[in-house]
């Protein structure tokens, strides 16, 4: 399953402080620039992060020597989640949990999820799960960290909870193309192929020509025997983004099952005739 997850780690600031308005509030009120200060410091600290990790670290190191304290902490985990240490930036936003999600469920649910991507990225599904769950306690329904459960969820191979996940966001955003499609491959892998094409057809009513999309179908019927009309999908995923992952996959589908083709016609030819009965 591919998780094209809603909680980019380079927008954490955004998300972050959009859920602490109160505290916007209480810097306007008191004509103090020390919290817009700092919003600002990790909005740079975020986008330096994406482009230039090792550079962030560095700004983030400068800025907790300045007295930066948990923002600047915040910063250094971003800068370690974009150069790919998964355990340490995990681990450094799940202790910052107490401290900047104190006073506003939202802002410690982001943290918490944003926690979870990076611990899923580093390959403890159990410990991602665990924390897209508590993140869920703070906010209850939402529907990304729905889809983010589900999605660690499937990969400790746990479809049916996966399922039951995106049933609950479903029920509550309806139009969300990739929370079917991640339904979709969850019940591809219990072979469940009816299921798995019914919700295909609902991702591709809300996103036509989604290559992803394509890809999945052409696989769901190879899966179920249908290998010809897997074909006809996967050259159509090729044709609409052909420079795509998903249009790759599909040439390489192409090709594989060209040269399976080829090699069973070739077995067939070697075999010698029946002699009439």
């Amino acid at each position: 399953m591919t998780r094209r997850n809603p909680y980019l780690i380079g927008a954490l600031s955004l998300g972050l402080f959009a859920a602490l308005p109160t505290v916007h509030a209480a810097a306007a009120a008191t004509g103090s620039s020390s919290t817009l200060d700092r919003n600002r410091e990790l909005q740079a600290c975020a986008a330096k992060a994406e482009a230039n990790p090792d550079g962030a670290k560095a700004d983030a190191k400068r800025w907790q020597e300045q007295g930066g304290g948990d923002y600047a902490k915040l910063c250094q985990a971003l800068a370690l989640f974009h150069a790919g240490d998964f355990k340490a930036a995990g681990a450094q936003m799940e202790a910052l949990v107490p401290t900047l999600g104190k006073d506003d469920p939202r802002a410690a649910a982001s943290l918490l999820g944003r926690a979870g991507w990076a611990w899923l990225r580093a390959g403890d599904q159990g410990r991602a799960e665990r924390l897209y769950s508590a993140a869920l306690d703070k906010t209850p329904g939402d529907v990304d960290l729905l889809i983010d459960r589900a999605f660690a969820r499937a990969e400790g191979e746990r479809f049916w909870d996966a399922i039951a996940d995106l049933d609950a966001a479903l029920s509550r955003d309806p139009r969300r193309a990739d929370a079917y499609l991640y339904r979709a491959t969850a019940h591809k892998a219990l072979s469940n192929y009816r299921q798995a094409l019914a919700d295909i057809d609902h991702a591709l009513e809300l996103k036509p020509g989604d290559p992803e999309a394509i890809l999945l179908r052409g696989n769901v019927k190879a899966m179920g025997g249908n290998l010809p009309a897997a074909r006809d999908d996967w050259a159509l995923a090729r044709r609409v983004a052909p420079d795509s992952e998903w249009g790759r996959a599909a040439a390489d589908n192409l090709a594989r099952t060209a040269e399976l083709a080829g090699a069973a016609g070739k077995d067939a030819a070697k075999e010698p005739p029946k002699k009439a009965q």
